[in-house]
């Protein structure tokens, strides 16, 4: 069972429609893809509906969290989507989410940077606002040559020039928000020198007695030492060992299906999930 089961659609930061991603995961041999936007599922009707046959969907978003002034993310699998306090929460964000660019466009633009709010807004496309659309609007206007190279101090990174925070949740209690809506979770890329901080043990340790379900070992960013220390903590945690590409296609080389998850990662999750059901075409 080939199972990549973390990628993104221009619904959110992603440059590809939902349908597309799909067409493209069948492409790589995929059994399972999970679309993971970031905290949004606007993406998954489009994606179910372009479903190719042989492929299943597992439903899912990445929730923003924040702990100690550090970005941290997890993943969400087959939970309610109508969850009331779940929703309530993904629309603040959203919000959130929206706020912050208007306000970093306007920081950039008083630093002299030839950009507009309509230019982020056409990148976005109607999808989840996020850093990458700025980033991208940067590298269009020729300030910097690539998107890695705004999330800097000296443009949009933590702490930088044009930087804005937003609202985010705190990690236990979006597990918790998540297993209240019959989902399961699973705590995204906590490791990888790329993303600077390091999401440390005794934090995990929390979360999964907070009720979190597995632990995203097998991450483009995560090197062969990071594998293996994240993999003795999910055993000893009774996490389940998970894994996926990370797609955000053009913006990460369309690598979806180069990382996969662990033999049986994909049903035990499945299994432990009461609020969706995976969607297969037939």
């Amino acid at each position: 069972m080939r199972a990549d089961l973390h990628s993104h659609s221009n619904a959110s930061d992603g440059t590809q429609p939902p349908a597309d991603v799909m067409q493209r995961a069948a492409a790589a041999g995929l059994d399972v893809i999970a679309l993971t936007d970031h905290d949004t599922v606007a993406g998954l009707r489009r994606a179910a509906a372009a479903l190719p046959p042989g492929l299943t969907l597992v439903p899912g978003m990445e929730l923003s969290c924040r702990l100690e002034g550090h970005s941290v993310h997890l993943l969400a699998y087959l939970f309610d989507p109508g969850n009331d306090e779940l929703a309530g929460e993904m629309a603040e964000i959203r919000e959130s989410r929206l706020y912050r660019a208007r306000a970093m466009v306007d920081k950039l633009v008083g630093l002299g940077v030839p950009i507009t709010w309509d230019q982020v807004s056409e990148i976005a496309a109607g999808g989840v606002v996020g850093r990458p659309h700025v980033a991208r609007a940067l590298v269009e206007a020729g300030v910097v040559p690539t998107v890695a190279d705004a999330f800097t101090p000296e443009w949009i990174g933590p702490g930088g020039r044009a930087h804005v925070p937003r609202y985010a949740l705190d990690p236990a209690r979006a597990v918790r928000l998540v297993s209240a809506a019959g989902g399961v979770s699973v705590l995204a890329h906590a490791r990888g020198a790329e993303r600077g901080w390091r999401t440390p043990d005794e934090v995990i340790e929390e979360l999964a007695d907070a009720g979190l379900t597995g632990l995203e070992i097998f991450h483009p960013q995560h090197n062969e030492r990071e594998r293996a220390a994240l993999g003795e903590l999910a055993t000893r945690l009774n996490l389940v060992a998970s894994g996926g590409s990370d797609d955000h296609g053009e913006l990460t080389g369309y690598r979806i299906g180069t990382v996969l998850a662990p033999d049986g990662a994909y049903e035990q999750l499945a299994e432990r999930a009461t609020g969706a059901v995976p969607i297969a075409t037939g």
